[in-house]
């Protein structure tokens, strides 16, 4: 079983995302405190869970954690700020969702939470000073593969993956032809035809590169 605390602050957070390396869709953070004594067996990272554990596992999460936040980041925001940067920005969003305020934050790989030269504030939500002063003043602490020894940040990876993959089943109603429900936006060698027979969507990041032979679309 992971462990369930690192600071062993009892309102610590653990922040973690999905979605980084997807050519279309958002990037999607969640964020969780789980009581002190918060017990799950089967909770891992995310990648290393069936979809039907990580179904199953998320109602419990929702049900069991003192607070939790999702955000979505839209492409046009990763294309703006870039990935990591988009990536940092949805679980800063997520962070200030909760209620009550986190007292530590432990956040899943090696990027820090807050950037040594501050907060970037701009794509997506516009940090007030308020919020700004608050996600500066809460201690936190990357860590790598985080999300496979730490209850609250693969509980965070859990709803990021299963609220982004609704997400992606959403927006697969309206463009069938790329086959979202399945890849969820990843580049596989189906979601890379699809490109180059029908091109590119609103949902597609116009920065990464969409296909082998080239780097971005032009308009």
């Amino acid at each position: 079983m992971l462990e369930n605390n690192f600071s062993k602050i009892i309102l610590e957070s653990g922040t973690d995302e999905a979605g980084r390396g997807c050519l279309a869709g958002p990037v999607t953070a969640a964020a969780v405190i789980l009581p002190f004594d918060f017990e799950n067996a089967i909770l891992n990272d995310s990648k290393q869970l069936s979809e039907k554990i990580r179904e199953k596992l998320r109602p419990i999460i929702e049900q069991q954690a003192i607070s939790f936040a999702v955000t979505h980041l839209e492409p046009l925001v990763i294309d703006e700020i870039n990935i990591l940067n988009a990536s940092i920005k949805a679980m800063q969003e997520s962070i200030l969702k909760l209620h009550p305020k986190p007292e530590y934050i432990i956040v899943d790989g090696n990027a820090p939470l807050i950037h040594k030269k501050g907060i970037k504030n701009r794509g997506g939500k516009i940090f007030t000073a308020t919020e700004l002063e608050i996600l500066n003043s809460i201690p936190n602490t990357s860590i790598v593969k985080g999300d496979s020894k730490f209850m609250s940040i693969a509980a965070a990876s859990v709803l990021a993956k299963t609220y982004r993959d609704e997400y992606m089943n959403r927006i697969h109603e309206e463009f069938p032809m790329y086959n979202w429900k399945q890849n969820k936006g990843y580049p596989t060698k189906e979601h890379r035809e699809a490109i180059r027979k029908y091109g590119i969507t609103k949902y597609h990041r116009i920065t990464f590169r969409l296909l082998p032979e080239q780097y971005s679309f032009d308009f």
